[in-house]
């Protein structure tokens, strides 16, 4: 039998096809010619006046030449046998996929060619998807250990809330049990405090209304200096060491006038202690004046002189400063001594005299010049504390220094803060440096010791002589008395 090429039987095929569509048109038109009666509206009527009637052109005639092929003799197959594939040999050995197929598919040979051509760009995609399928196993790996690690974390952390949970519980509970015993106390222990401390400040407010009413009559007894009506002796002199030269021996208070172009003035004189003649110009004994005073006051003066005694006479000295002045007059009158005598609380005496004592004008501030030391109280003026040592030992000497009280500062403290004065810290007005090893003037303190709570500025502030008892010891007596030097070597 002979075998027909694969390409015939594809064409006969075609042609087979197109014969069936020509006849599926022609019973198409014969059954459209048989309804044309019909009045069909999906086309276009045609309109006689206006268009030209159609002209019918026939089609070209079907293509009636070319290759013809035989018909292929097959047996059909027996029942309940499957028919045998045919297998058709192409050039070089190479075959169709199936013989029903025909031609247009191609060959084996041509499909191993593609095949061929594209194994290369799926070897390449195959790899790379190892690639991703790799980083993504890394990357499912790394996510798996960061839940797992998150999961471990979250496990922790619940575990925490449910401690503090607890945690918050119990101090919950310790919180409400803290309020109850508060409100227990609020409802019933303050009230009755409070009673008691408005029972407490009314007592006070009584005494502080008690205290007002009497600094107000005090101020109104002290409008005007104190006055004494003490008998003035009749002997007088340029100062005390000329009224016992002229017959004056008694302690007591007298006139003096260094210069007679100026108004005398009252003094104590001191008739006994070292010969007598001392003019008293600074008294501490019993803390009833206060010494915290202004420039001005200082300048002029304050106090009480003297106070009568037993007698008619005004013998017992007084608080007082003589001022500053008139101090400075006296010591310019000539060569001046200077006689400090101290008591402490259990009686107990001491003295610091100095041979040359001179204190400047105003001008000058009032500075002081010292020199000669003797005694037994210790050299505080002109050595400084004893206590101390060095560049703070000499912050404390009080030589060729300028006085100072709170509204003038001329001590040796330079602060940029103007509150960092001696004179407002210490008490009272002084030859202060940085700032003091003696403080006469200084606030009286009963009892001789104090402290720094006792003070206003925490400071040593009392009547010191650091060089005797220290600088928590306010002294009991303290007086300062000078007298001039007529023709003697001292």
């Amino acid at each position: 039998m002979r075998t027909e090429p694969v390409t015939f039987l594809c064409e006969r095929k075609i042609r087979g096809s197109m014969k069936l569509l020509l006849l599926s048109l022609l019973c198409i038109i014969i059954v459209r010619a048989q309804d044309s009666n019909l009045d069909i509206r999906g086309h276009r009527p045609y309109d006689s006046p206006r268009e030209p009637r159609p002209t019918y052109r026939p089609p070209p005639a079907p293509v009636d030449s070319g290759v013809v092929y035989r018909a292929r003799p097959t047996s059909p197959p027996r029942a309940g046998q499957l028919a045998r594939r045919v297998v058709i040999q192409d050039e070089g050995g190479c075959r169709h996929f199936e013989e029903e197929l025909g031609v247009m598919c191609p060959t084996g040979c041509q499909l191993q060619t593609a095949i061929v051509k594209q194994e290369g760009d799926v070897r390449r995609a195959v790899n790379d998807l190892n690639i991703n399928v790799n980083n993504l196993a890394q990357s499912s790996n790394i996510i798996y250990r960061h839940v797992s690690s998150m999961e471990s974390s979250l496990k922790d952390r619940e575990k925490a809330s449910e401690n503090n949970k607890n945690v918050i519980t119990e101090y919950t509970t310790e919180l409400e049990e803290q309020h109850s015993f508060i409100k227990e106390n609020v409802d019933n222990n303050i009230p009755s405090s409070i009673r008691l401390l408005r029972a407490a400040l009314d007592s006070v407010r009584a005494k502080i209304q008690s205290l007002e009413s009497a600094i107000t009559t005090q101020k109104e007894y002290c409008h005007n200096p104190c006055t004494v009506t003490c008998n003035i002796p009749v002997v007088s002199g340029k100062e005390c060491e000329d009224i016992i030269r002229r017959g004056g021996d008694v302690s007591q208070m007298y006139l003096i006038s260094p210069d007679p172009f100026f108004k005398p003035y009252k003094v104590y004189c001191d008739m006994t202690t070292e010969k007598g003649g001392w003019t008293t110009i600074q008294n501490r004994q019993d803390g009833s004046i206060d010494f915290g005073r202004r420039w001005d006051d200082y300048r002029s003066g304050f106090g009480n002189i003297a106070l009568p005694g037993s007698k008619k006479f005004c013998e017992v000295p007084g608080e007082y400063w003589l001022g500053n002045d008139k101090i400075s007059q006296l010591t310019k009158l000539g060569p001046t001594e200077l006689l400090i005598e101290m008591e402490d609380w259990e009686g107990k005496k001491a003295t610091a005299i100095y041979n040359r004592f001179t204190i400047q004008n105003e001008q000058s501030n009032y500075r002081l010049s010292l020199s000669g030391y003797r005694g037994t109280a210790g050299n505080a003026l002109i050595d400084g504390a004893s206590q101390l040592f060095g560049e703070n030992r000499t912050m404390t000497i009080h030589n060729d220094m300028m006085f100072s009280t709170y509204d003038r500062d001329n001590d040796g403290w330079f602060s940029i803060d103007p509150q960092k004065q001696c004179a407002k810290e210490d008490g009272g007005g002084w030859w202060y440096n940085r700032c003091h090893s003696a403080n006469p003037n200084g606030r009286y303190y009963w009892g001789g010791a104090y402290s720094k709570d006792m003070t206003l500025h925490g400071t040593d502030d009392g009547v010191v002589w650091m060089n005797l008892k220290g600088s928590w010891y306010s002294l009991k007596r303290i007086s300062m008395k000078i007298r001039a030097v007529f023709g003697q070597s001292k």
